[in-house]
């Protein structure tokens, strides 16, 4: 074989090698792209004042999904609260003190596993240890579902970005006298706290559409309630609720409702990357 055949060979086997990879990121960007371009669509038509304004209406009756939206909030925010400061912790033990150690492995593995977990697995075990206990659905528990599903996410980020912080910094500070401590706290949490923000902001749009542990946990309500010892109206399960009914101003408020939280879940993701850019 001449030295032009394999030439023409080698150029045929990268243009076929690049037109198949150009092909799948095409597919992977049109799919997710076209579901939330088919939300919105369907969805915008009904963002009025009354949306944010009125709670969930009857079948055939105006409304909108103020009560729903005030329980998300209520429920994300709780669990984000309750997991940051336990992922940080988390995070730095892991970085800083347990590189090498058995328990680091441990506690590595079990956060691997949660990662992972289905979050129906997850509202199941919050419905056991919590719900049953106090004999009825509540914030709380939809909250601490919430944080169950939050909290890995925001582990494995600290962990990463701490392990991301230079050596030399660390040492510097030892140079100067400065403690372990001092140097976590004072060096290298700062150094690393856009990574960690943007951990949390991923998190909390993570938590933002789940609706299986949420079933199980917060149930639903359709009047308006903030208190979070009572069922609680939210966001995920009303529009899973909505969407199988034959109403068409429930089935309305549901694609309103999904195109709420897709625009919410794509404006935090675009925060977190733009905080994360910066910080690269």
């Amino acid at each position: 074989m001449s030295p032009l055949w394999y030439d023409k060979k080698r150029k045929f086997s990268n243009m076929l090698a690049k037109t198949i990879a150009w092909f799948i990121t095409m597919v992977g960007m049109a799919l997710p792209l076209w579901i939330i371009v088919t939300v919105i669509t369907r969805g915008i038509g009904s963002f009025n004042l009354s949306l944010f304004t009125q709670i969930t209406p009857p079948p055939d009756g105006p409304g909108g999904l103020m009560n729903a939206i005030v329980g998300s909030l209520e429920m994300v925010g709780l669990g984000t609260v309750l997991a940051i400061p336990i992922a940080i912790v988390a995070g730095i033990y892991l970085a800083e003190y347990g590189k090498n150690h058995r328990i680091a492995s441990v506690i590595r593995f079990v956060n691997d596993i949660l990662l992972s977990a289905p979050s129906i697995v997850i509202g199941l075990f919050v419905y056991v240890i919590f719900v049953v206990p106090m004999k009825h659905f509540s914030g709380w528990a939809g909250g601490i579902s919430l944080a169950i599903i939050a909290l890995p996410i925001m582990v494995r980020t600290t962990e990463n970005m701490l392990q991301l912080v230079p050596d030399v910094l660390r040492e510097g500070a030892y140079a100067l006298g400065a403690t372990r401590r001092q140097t976590i706290l004072m060096i290298c949490l700062p150094a690393a706290r856009n990574g960690v923000v943007t951990g949390v902001l991923l998190a909390v749009a993570r938590i933002s559409g789940e609706t299986a542990p949420l079933l199980f946990t917060a149930l639903n309500n359709q009047f308006y309630s903030a208190n979070l010892n009572q069922p609680l109206a939210n966001l995920p399960v009303v529009i899973f609720q909505f969407a199988m009914s034959p109403y068409d101003n429930w089935q309305s408020l549901a694609w309103a409702g999904a195109a709420l939280i897709s625009v919410s879940v794509v404006v935090l993701n675009l925060i977190a990357r733009g905080i994360f850019k910066r910080h690269a």
